[in-house]
C-alpha cells in the first residue's frame, strides 16, 4: 500500500495526520496544495473526496492505494487507524 496525502501549511489538522503517519509502515508522498501541480493530482480523486455542507473539500485529504487502485479516502488519522484496524 502507499498513500497520497494533499495538505495546507499551517493546517493543524495536516499536521496531526502527518505526526501519525510517522507511527505507521506506510509509504507515500506529501503533496502541498499550495501548488499547481498538487491541485492537478488531487483532481484525479475528486470521485472519492468527502465534502463539508458547503461544497468545499474537507482537508487534509489522505489517498490509500493499492497496485494504483484507491482503497479509501481519509480526512482524519482515527479514520484511517481504524479502517487500518479492520483489515488487520
Amino acid at each position: 500500500m502507499d498513500y497520497l496525502l494533499f495538505i495546507y501549511p499551517n493546517c493543524d489538522k495536516c499536521d496531526a495526520f502527518k505526526n501519525y503517519l510517522k507511527g505507521t509502515s506506510l509509504v507515500g508522498q506529501e503533496l502541498s496544495l499550495v501548488q499547481k501541480e498538487s491541485k492537478l493530482r488531487l483532481r484525479e480523486f475528486l470521485g472519492w473526496i468527502k465534502r463539508d455542507d458547503k461544497g468545499a473539500i474537507i482537508i487534509p485529504v489522505f489517498v490509500l492505494r493499492e497496485d494504483g487502485k484507491v482503497l479509501g479516502v481519509f480526512n482524519d488519522h482515527p479514520e484511517l487507524d481504524s479502517w487500518l484496524r479492520s483489515r488487520a
